[in-house]
């Protein structure tokens, strides 16, 4: 394995995640005073993880199946996992309260929770970008960076969104972002370096990013949102949520089945 190709597939890989942070940008202009906001920006944030969890992630694990024919299995063993990891996890904020230090200043329980879904969400996109450096085409690898990296914008605003709505500060929510990416360079190289290990296990890692997301939308998202704004507002942001983020996904190519 060329040092090189190491070198760049770790470089191109942190530039994907610091991508992230660009999502706290567009959050700038949006006022979060009210309710009403607060509602609609946590339905929005919660249509984009629906839409990437569901014609995204499991999409493309499900798409594996041309590889290894387990791959829709370990999919649907993937989402029921996480949601499972989540609802544990739920639990035991709801009796201890996390000390998270001077970053999670200001960071509530369900920013946290959507931070931890980010984060797992990253790890197989990292284990996608060794994965295609390991093909030996460096474009492919390059591309596939790079369709992250752009996919990686609009998850950081799903992130910002609801913690500014908060009271989170831009910078605060630029950092929480990029750090919610950070598996993505650490997985890269050695998804680079053990390909026939990892590329396997990528059809549950999608799944189980899915699972996580999508239980985190339904259980603090689109409850606070028809709390704080009423159902016709939540529907609707979530609708504007999920399509905004499908029609990039389609953009990207990223949808290719």
């Amino acid at each position: 394995m060329p040092s090189s190709l190491i070198f760049w597939t770790e470089w191109i890989a942190i530039l994907s995640a610091l991508a992230t942070g660009l999502g706290a940008i567009p959050v700038h202009f949006v006022k979060s005073d009210s309710n009403k906001v607060k509602a609609l920006a946590g339905s929005i944030a919660g249509g984009m993880m629906i839409s990437a969890s569901v014609f995204s992630l499991v999409q493309e694990g499900i798409a594996l199946k041309i590889k290894f024919a387990f791959a829709p299995y370990s999919v649907i063993l993937g989402l029921m996992l996480g949601a499972l990891f989540f609802w544990f996890t739920d639990k035991s904020f709801s009796k201890t309260e996390p000390h998270l230090g001077e970053l999670g200043r200001g960071l509530t329980k369900k920013g946290l929770l959507i931070f931890l879904a980010m984060f797992i969400h990253s790890i197989p996109e990292g284990m996608a970008i060794g994965v295609g450096f390991a093909t030996g085409n460096f474009n492919f690898g390059l591309i596939m960076a790079i369709a992250i990296a752009v996919h990686n914008i609009p998850e950081g605003i799903a992130i910002s969104l609801p913690l500014h709505s908060e009271g989170v500060s831009l910078k605060k929510c630029a950092v929480i972002s990029i750090l919610s990416s950070a598996p993505q360079p650490i997985m890269a190289v050695p998804s680079l370096l053990l390909a026939w290990i990892f590329e396997p296990l990528l059809p549950f890692g999608l799944g189980f990013a899915g699972g996580a997301m999508i239980y985190i939308t339904m259980v603090e998202l689109i409850p606070d949102a028809i709390k704080e704004g009423g159902k016709t507002l939540t529907a609707w942001g979530v609708m504007i949520g999920l399509s905004g983020m499908l029609l990039i996904t389609n953009l990207l190519g990223l949808i290719d089945h």
